[in-house]
């Protein structure tokens, strides 16, 4: 191993260090507990050192983020997996169970990456995960619904661009569609339903889940049920 390499590795090793003493804090203490006094305090070197890995506090954040939706990634997808049904509707229900299950077992990790402002088109941040999955069901029910569903006017903008977004999304799937499959009606219903599922989740999460539900899961499941109506899926009971 030459020098350089061997300098390479120790570099990406404290990496790593910094962010799982950086998760550890935001996990037991919150956000506010995360900050690069007390990383270093964790790892036994000073504030200042960390800057040789980091450049500010929020370039640590953003790399936390990205690691833990990488881990949230992995778990979506697993559960995916673990769905033998073929059905897509019973695929969706599984990702949106796994994202509710990860999300209330994990409640600092979802604020940290969900109740910071983010570009809903990024490369980067839940958006991507979604996107990978949303891409592989659609594309494996490409149903041309709601072509003529009224879309509010002042949306048409931001759709479209959302609409070559997810296009590309599921061509990475192999699958070729135009803008007469995924319309702009569908992906208004997309939106509409993500919009709607991180409400019902958040809303659990950080303990705000309205009125005297004790169990909010049946909810849940009867929203899945609406969305998947809503959005087109065929019924496959």
């Amino acid at each position: 191993m030459t020098e350089a390499t061997r300098r390479e590795r120790l570099r990406a090793e404290t990496e790593r260090e910094i962010r799982q003493a950086a998760r550890a804090l935001l996990v037991e203490r919150g956000r506010d507990a995360v900050t690069l006094r007390a990383i270093a305090r964790e790892l036994g070197i000073t504030a200042p050192a960390l800057y040789r890995y980091y450049d500010s506090h929020d370039a640590l954040l953003r790399q936390l983020c990205d690691d833990i939706c990488q881990d949230m990634a992995a778990t979506l997808h697993t559960d995916l997996a673990a769905d033998t049904s073929g059905q897509v509707g019973c695929q969706v229900r599984a990702v949106c169970h796994s994202f509710r299950r990860w999300a209330l077992a994990h409640p600092q990790e979802f604020a940290l990456v969900f109740a910071s402002p983010r570009d809903p088109l990024g490369a980067d941040q839940f958006g991507s995960v979604f996107l990978q999955l949303a891409g592989g069901l659609i594309a494996s029910n490409l149903v041309a619904t709601h072509a003529d569903d009224p879309v509010p006017e002042a949306l048409h903008e931001d759709l479209a661009r959302f609409q070559q977004v997810l296009i590309d999304a599921v061509g990475e799937h192999g699958v070729t569609v135009g803008d007469d499959v995924l319309n702009l009606g569908k992906i208004y219903h997309v939106v509409q339903s993500w919009v709607r599922l991180y409400g019902h989740v958040a809303l659990e999460v950080f303990g705000r889940f309205p009125f005297a539900v004790t169990n909010p899961e049946p909810m849940f499941d009867s929203m899945i049920d609406q969305l998947l109506t809503d959005i087109g899926f065929p019924d496959e009971d």
